[in-house]
């Protein structure tokens, strides 16, 4: 550690060039047009891509796990559902370890431990010690998620941070759609288990190219030990702060309503009179594509036009697209999951970026925030949308997201005015 207290020694000379000489009391920011700008969006790139294909390549393969291990449809679940639970709880977690640890650091330690796990879970020989490799793997995810976001936050120039942000919610869309589809190919010609195998070993090669990539940390000042008063008093500074309470709550409601839309379409698509089988019903993942791009578009509109008014557009987009699947024709279905789809990646690329321009210091506990809202709204509110969805059909379902978009996107003016007012 240097006598700074960074976690990372300072880059290579031909790194130093690239920016601002550094001064005392001057952030040392990796800025746009440089090579180090460069590999750092990419490493996070490959970041987003191999955390989730990896937490969500299980999904295709649940009707296989009910064969293969004797289980019901829901335990089978228990194999996606344990490590998004345990993810969430981690994330909470991370944000305290990298400040002794160093994000760079931990961010490593937790792909390569991922990628491992998941090779480990084609050899796992029953059921029980599947789920327990699972469970580890999102405990040992939740060091990406929230720390990346920081990682920028802290080493991106604000006026690139943007494109940025949304070059790495674009590998999350492109990992979660990935993983999904890639895998249920790997299985239909080989197996499960040669397919989670090749999956943990594309991560392992994302994981060593981020490694390779990333460059150290220049702004981070490492805290050692653990203490919890100050990590109280950082998470509740954050919530004190008058407009992140606004940006967590549209984590929570806009991801729940995007959740619940992927949960319970295909329980609509495989019935009459659609009659989906499963191979046309997983394509339909194919549409993350435009994740991707809306994401990084979203990402660089907001650097360019202002943050707030992409978000709220996004929000708009995201809501368009679920009123459409309203209609009965399949091309409206699949034309309103895709703008769905890519108002919300959209938005939460934008969100997730606000969250560290608007944290005063401890930028990796307002994005443990932020991720923790995140995932309890997938788990909460995709829940209660199949209660709808069992009560009154899919039109329930819509109205139901639409109710959630409306308080999200009342939430993102809220947070718009509270931060017009940031000293």
């Amino acid at each position: 550690m240097n006598s700074d207290g960074k976690d990372e020694e300072m880059p290579p000379a031909q790194d130093v060039k690239t920016s601002k000489a550094a001064i005392p009391g001057q952030k040392d920011y990796l800025r746009r047009g440089t090579g180090a700008y460069r590999r750092a969006s990419f490493a996070l790139f490959l970041s987003g891509f191999s955390t989730f294909s990896l937490l969500y390549c299980v999904q295709p393969l649940l009707p296989v796990f009910s064969r293969e291990f004797s289980v019901s449809p829901a335990e089978s679940s228990l194999s996606l559902s344990l490590s998004t639970g345990f993810l969430a709880i981690a994330i909470v977690c991370a944000a305290a370890v990298s400040e002794g640890l160093g994000r760079r650091s931990l961010m490593s330690i937790s792909l390569v431990g991922a990628a491992v796990l998941t090779i480990a879970t084609a050899f796992a020989p029953n059921w029980h010690l599947l789920l327990v490799i699972r469970a580890l793997q999102g405990l040992v995810l939740g060091g990406v998620p929230a720390v990346a976001m920081a990682y920028l936050a802290e080493e991106v120039d604000p006026r690139g941070l943007g494109a940025t942000m949304g070059l790495y919610v674009g590998g999350t869309a492109f990992g979660g759609m990935s993983g999904r589809v890639l895998t249920g190919i790997f299985a239909e010609y080989f197996s499960w288990r040669p397919a989670l195998f090749l999956i943990g070993a594309i991560g392992l090669a994302a994981a060593i190219g981020f490694i390779a990539l990333l460059p150290p940390s220049r702004n981070f000042l490492r805290r050692p030990g653990l203490d919890p008063r100050f990590h109280a008093r950082a998470w509740l500074g954050h919530l004190r702060n008058p407009a992140l309470p606004f940006i967590f709550a549209i984590a929570f409601l806009a991801m729940g309503s995007f959740v619940t839309i992927y949960n319970y379409a295909g329980f609509r698509l495989v019935a009459p009179p659609y009659g989906l089988n499963q191979t046309e019903l997983g394509l339909i993942f194919t549409v993350y594509l435009f994740g991707i791009g809306a994401a990084s578009i979203g990402g660089l509109l907001g650097d360019r036009i202002g943050h707030f008014p992409v978000l709220l557009f996004g929000l708009a987009l995201t809501a368009a697209g679920s009123a459409l699947t309203l209609f009965a024709p399949l091309p409206s279905i699949i034309l309103g999951i895709t703008v769905l789809t890519t108002g919300f990646f959209m938005s939460h690329s934008i969100a997730s970026g606000l969250v560290g321009k608007l944290a005063f210091g401890n930028k990796g506990h307002a994005s443990s925030i932020y991720m923790l809202a995140y995932y309890v709204g997938s788990s909460l509110i995709g829940s209660a949308g199949g209660w709808f969805f069992a009560v009154e059909g899919w039109t329930a379902v819509v109205f139901f997201t639409l109710a959630m978009l409306g308080l999200a996107f009342m939430s993102a003016c809220v947070a718009q005015h509270f931060a017009r007012r940031k000293p």
